[in-house]
This record gives structure tokens, C-alpha cells and sequence, in this order.
């Protein structure tokens, strides 16, 4: 958990990367994810040590050796944070620039999405020395526990609430609590594959993971803060394998943007994760060629825009170039048979009336059991865009017999630009509740295909919604009559005492 200290101190830290230069929220974001990544490495590589040492094994240091650079020979023990954070700024802008920053896009984590392949392309950009000082300084205050990523990973999260609040290059993030409710609608399981084909920041993937770490920490242990977050998430219950499995095999993300995947991977790492397994793709497009191979499917691919129609993936059947449908097919393809999906789609796409509107919802109903729609409000993602949306969740295999809709009227914040805090749950409590047993409610009903079908396949809550009307009791008609006789003489009363006045 974050202190209010260091959320002055990251503002701070926010704000003169901008004044020095950095005017592009991802570019600044990336930067500082550099530094807090070269922190790290020397406090996990200490860890390992000790456990290695502990337990009586070798382990190598990723410190051990030298590095050549420019035809020079640097000891890899003097780019460890500790050997450098108190040089002067000039000093330190040398080496951290020509040393530093070579040595980590040479590190291998293996796997997919090898670190230093996605580091391939990365450029130091921080200008000034005095900047790269001061930002050191403010990060060489986070003290993490062993096992404990939560501060470094909150740290993250608020850097990362930074590219929303700077509302710059078109980028901003699901709310974290729209994310967490839709984890636990999915309910995910170790074992299972887990991705998302438009990760951007990685946001659901880190959710999910520490979703997952929570059903198997202790109760004793977590720990629950005044927004809702559970810290401590140590995973106790876990084997040894498991967590191998959770860590290194579990998680897959892929984002077209090379930045976004690496803001991604360092996400994923600071939170825990030693292989995130974040490539660079376009999932829609001929050159993407995954097979069905994933379990559980979170995302919220971007709403708006179209692909060329030359370039879009062979597997994908839908006549569109609309990406918000292609992108729900291309979920369809991504998952096992039995695999379940959560995804957020703008509402046109529950009631469109082209064909490959209903194509795709043909596919959810006919090809997959449609669980819910759960509409939201349109102020869910202001200020940053006023669509209205709807989360989506299905299981790919059989066909849907009954669909639940429920439609939430508040998300605990306030709708407009703002966002303020309310309760910070709102409807959600009770969606997670009504959705184990698909219960009807003021706010949630139960649809059956046939009526569907019927309605051209149309999953607009609104469509079948019975608007309740209140019965009017009205007096008796003798007695209506009675008063509108003594209304008119009434009335000509008062015309004859007028007409007197004349």
C-alpha cells in the first residue's frame, strides 16, 4: 500500500519528467518502469542468493562476469543499483546511459517474450541528469519484503492511473474494479491458461494472477485496504510446482504496440511474474496464427477503428472490417472447448442490425453457452470515452438455453467526468452474487433463446425488460360525473356575477 508520501513524491516525480521533456505519458511511464526494473533485478538476484546459499545450491548471478560494450569491459557487478545510486548526477547519467541501460536489454528470461527481445528497441531518454537523480532518489525509498511485491506493484498501478489522468495518445485502462469483477466471474483455476489478445498495460492478466494467489493464501494472512485491494497475497497454499506454473506458464498477452508490451512485461514482473510471456502482435491480422490453446479469455479490446480487410486473419469467418466483432470471433477461435470468456464490448454490438452484427451474436448463442450480459453504465469509463458498454461472459462448446442480463445502475463511483468515490462497489457485490444462480431481481432477468431468437438475436437488456406499470385507481364514474354537474354550475355562478358587473 502506498503512502500518501509516496504519492506526493511520485506526482512530483510525474510532473518534472514532464516539464524535462517527456511530454508523452507512455514515454515518461516507460522510463521510470526502467529504473524500477534495475532496482528490482539486484533485490530479486540478493534473494535468490541467499535462498541458493540457504539451501546449499549454485546459483548464478546475473551480476557475475563482465559486459563489453563499445569494445570496453565493464564489471556487471557495477550496474547494480546499490553501486551507483549515490553517484553525482553527472556520473550517474554516464553510467546508467552507456552501462546501465546495455546491461538489462541483455538480460534472458526465456521463454516467450524474452525480455531481451522485447528490450531490442528500447532507447534511455530520460535528458537531464538532475531528473535521472532526482527520480532515483524518490524510488530508492521502497523498501520491499521478500515475497512481498505489493508496494512496487501499487507503485506501478499509480504510475499506470497516470496515462488515463494524462488523457494523451489514445490509451486508457479498464477501472480496476470493473477488472476484478470480471476475474471473479471467470473465476480462474491454477493449471489454466490465461490471456488476453489486446492487453495493453497487462492490467486483467495481473488481476487474474492475483486473483488466483488469494484462493490459496491463508485468511489470517491477507490483508484488505480502505479501496478494496488485497495485499499479502503469498500464495502459502501453493505447492512448489504450482507456483512455478502460475509464474512462468499461466499468463499470455499480446498488443500490437512495442511500448505497450513492454509496460506490460515490466507490469507483470514488478507484480511477481518471472516470464510474462507478453508478444508483440496483431491478433487480427494474417500474421497471427494461435491456435486454441487458452483456457479463460479477459479482455477489453479497443472499441473503435477498422482493419484492412486484405490483412485480416484467415480464421476470422465474420464479413466486417469492424474490430469490436472481430475481435469477439477471434476470442472464440483463441479458446478450448469449455474455455470461458469475459469481455467488454460496446453496446452496438449487443444490437446491430448488419450482418455481421448477427452473425456474431449467433456465434455466442449458438456455438457457446452466453452466461451473461451485464450492461453498464455509459459514465464507466469517463472521462476518457462515454460509450456505453456491456461485459460479455460465455463458454465456448454447446449452445445457450437461457442468457442472464442484468443491468447495472452503478459501479460505486459517480458518472460524470469526476469519478468520485461512493462506495467504490456499487452493483457489483450483488452481479457476483445473482451470477452464481442466475437469480432475477429488480436488475437482473432471465432470458430463454426462443424469445432471442425471436428478437433477431438482439441482447439489448431493454428488449425484454417488462417496464412496470402502476395501476391508476379511479373514482367511480357517477361520482366523476357528479362533480363535473357541480363544476359547471360552478361556473355559471360565476359568469352571471361577472355579467352583473358589466
Amino acid at each position: 500500500m502506498l503512502t500518501s508520501e509516496l504519492k506526493a513524491s511520485l506526482n512530483k516525480l510525474w510532473d518534472k519528467f514532464w516539464a524535462g521533456g517527456l511530454a508523452n505519458p507512455l514515454t515518461a511511464i516507460e522510463q521510470i518502469s526502467y529504473l524500477i526494473f534495475i532496482k528490482r533485478l539486484e533485490e530479486l538476484d540478493n534473494q535468490h542468493v541467499n535462498r541458493a546459499k540457504a539451501r546449499n545450491e549454485k546459483f548464478s548471478s546475473v551480476f557475475d562476469g563482465d559486459i563489453v560494450i563499445g569494445g570496453i569491459r565493464y564489471p556487471k557487478n557495477t550496474c547494480r543499483w546499490s553501486q551507483w545510486k549515490h553517484h553525482p548526477a553527472d556520473k550517474m547519467m554516464v553510467h546508467v546511459r552507456d552501462v546501465v541501460f546495455p546491461f538489462i536489454k541483455q538480460i534472458h528470461n526465456g521463454g516467450n517474450g524474452d525480455f531481451s527481445q522485447l528490450m531490442k528497441d528500447a532507447a534511455f531518454l530520460i535528458p537531464k541528469p538532475s531528473l535521472l537523480q532526482e527520480a532515483v532518489s524518490i524510488l530508492d525509498t521502497i523498501n520491499i519484503e521478500a515475497q512481498n511485491y505489493d508496494t512496487l506493484g501499487d507503485l506501478y498501478e499509480y504510475l499506470l492511473s497516470e496515462l488515463s489522468s494524462a488523457g494523451k495518445v489514445g490509451q486508457f485502462r479498464t477501472p480496476r474494479h470493473i477488472i476484478r469483477m470480471m476475474v471473479e466471474l471467470v473465476d480462474p483455476k491454477i493449471g489454466e491458461r490465461i490471456c488476453d489478445p489486446a492487453c495493453g498495460t497487462a492490467g486483467f492478466l495481473v488481476n487474474a494472477y492475483q486473483y488466483m494467489l488469494k484462493q490459496h493464501t491463508s485468511s489470517d494472512i491477507l490483508q484488505i485496504d480502505h479501496d478494496g485491494v488485497t495485499h499479502n497475497l503469498v500464495g502459502d497454499k501453493l505447492s512448489a510446482q504450482q507456483h512455478k506454473k502460475l509464474k512462468n506458464d499461466t499468463f499470455f498477452g499480446y498488443d500490437f504496440d512495442q511500448t505497450m508490451v513492454r509496460i506490460a512485461s515490466m507490469n507483470m514482473i514488478l507484480h511477481g511474474i518471472e516470464k510474462p510471456n507478453i508478444i508483440q502482435a496483431d491478433t487480427l491480422s494474417k500474421a497471427f496464427t494461435s491456435k486454441p490453446t487458452y483456457d479463460v479469455i479477459l479482455a477489453n479490446p479497443p472499441f473503435t477503428g477498422s482493419i484492412d480487410k486484405n490483412d485480416i486473419n484467415d480464421q476470422l469467418r465474420v464479413k466486417t472490417s469492424k474490430t469490436e466483432l472481430l475481435f469477439i470471433e477471434l476470442f472464440y477461435s483463441l479458446l478450448q472447448i469449455g474455455g470461458k470468456a469475459a469481455v467488454i464490448v460496446p453496446n452496438g454490438v449487443l444490437f446491430g442490425s448488419s450482418n455481421a452484427h448477427q452473425h456474431i451474436r449467433k456465434l455466442l448463442l449458438e456455438k457457446c453457452q452466453l452466461e451473461a450480459v451485464i450492461s453498464m453504465p455509459s459514465g464507466v469509463f469517463k472521462p476518457y470515452a462515454g460509450v456505453g458498454t456491456a461485459v460479455l461472459v460465455f463458454t465456448k462448446g454447446d449452445e445457450t438455453k437461457n442468457v442472464w442480463f442484468y443491468d447495472m445502475k452503478s459501479d460505486g463511483f459517480t458518472l460524470d467526468d469526476k469519478r468520485n468515490k461512493i462506495d467504490g462497489k456499487g452493483d457489483i457485490p450483488d452481479i457476483l452474487e445473482k451470477f452464481k444462480t442466475k437469480a432475477i431481481s429488480a436488475n437482473s432477468i432471465l432470458v430463454p433463446i426462443e424469445k432471442i431468437k425471436e428478437n433477431e438475436y438482439n441482447l439489448s437488456i431493454s428488449r425484454y425488460q417488462e417496464i412496470p406499470h402502476e395501476e391508476i385507481q379511479y373514482e367511480d364514474p357517477k361520482i366523476i360525473i357528479e362533480k363535473v354537474i357541480q363544476l359547471e354550475k360552478e361556473i355559471q355562478q360565476e359568469l352571471e356575477e361577472l355579467k352583473r358587473m358589466i
